[in-house]
């Protein structure tokens, strides 16, 4: 036996004495008994004896069935015994008897996608950094992730307000720069103020190419295009990506250059295949 199973056992036996001499100034007996199933289970389940682990939480629960943690770790083992649909139970008991906390939300949110239902995973994710954000609200990080999970989710007012607190938490965070002023690209406004957000990026990571395919996307919607051809080509030369050839044959076309606009649109669809829209644009190049 390991020196943490021998802690484990040790603790055990100390809760169970206590809990027969009904030793009331130590412990609460009644508080002891669940407690005790716990860390039985918690050994148990180190120790990788899972159905053992199983009836130590079941126990522990029918004792007190509003312990949001025992709960939580009782998914856990249920999870390793690939238990998933009892595992998500377990983790909504955790998340009712403990509505701020982080892990349960957090946990479901991986069981979601592993799954195969991402937004079912993204509520999930969303919560999670929503009840992080309570705790820390000053960590621009939190606000940053769930900045972007609101964008995944179709939410651009509250992806943009979390993005903005990032930023004013930590004005030198290119990446919350970055997003938030691709987001104003995108979206067509703010154009001005999108410029301003993707050069201060840029200036913390020059180099960064999707930072610069930013800076190309923009001169097109600007209708910079000559900017746009020379940045985006620079933006490409240092990553080579799906979004960024496409961006850089949207100029091209535009600038009634279709060779180079065909040439970079089917690089885009070599990186990634599953782009049905980009593939109506090359099939419409045919008659060009």
């Amino acid at each position: 036996m390991s020196l943490t199973g021998f802690i484990w056992v040790i603790l055990a036996v100390i809760f169970i004495v206590l809990a027969v001499k009904g030793d009331v100034s130590a412990l609460d007996k009644k508080a002891s008994l669940p407690l005790t199933h716990y860390i039985m289970a918690l050994f148990y389940s180190n120790s990788g004896e899972l159905d053992k682990a199983v009836k130590e939480y079941e126990e522990s629960l029918r004792l007190d069935d509003e312990a949001a943690l025992v709960h939580l770790d009782f998914a856990l083992a249920l999870i390793k015994k690939n238990e998933i649909s009892r595992a998500k139970d377990e983790l909504n008991y955790s998340i009712k008897f403990d509505p701020e906390a982080i892990e349960p939300h957090a946990v479901l949110a991986l069981l979601n996608l592993a799954q195969g239902k991402p937004s079912a995973a993204f509520r999930e994710y969303v919560a999670a950094l929503k009840n992080a954000s309570k705790l820390n609200p000053n960590n621009p990080e939190v606000h940053f992730y769930l900045g972007a999970l609101y964008s995944e989710l179709k939410n651009n007012v509250i992806s943009e307000e979390e993005l903005k607190k990032a930023i004013v938490l930590k004005p030198d965070y290119a990446e919350a720069l970055n997003f938030l002023g691709y987001t104003y690209v995108e979206n067509n406004k703010r154009l001005k103020e999108a410029e301003d957000l993707i050069k201060r990026a840029l200036k913390v990571d020059p180099a960064n190419g999707a930072y610069i395919d930013s800076l190309g996307w923009l001169y097109y919607k600007q209708g910079r295009l000559k900017q746009a051809k020379e940045t985006l080509k620079k933006a490409v030369s240092l990553m080579p990506d799906a979004v960024i050839f496409e961006h850089l044959g949207d100029v091209n076309f535009k600038m009634k250059d279709v060779g180079n606009a065909r040439f970079n649109w089917q690089e885009s669809l070599k990186l990634n295949p599953n782009q049905d829209d980009l593939k109506k644009k090359i099939e419409a190049l045919k008659n060009k």
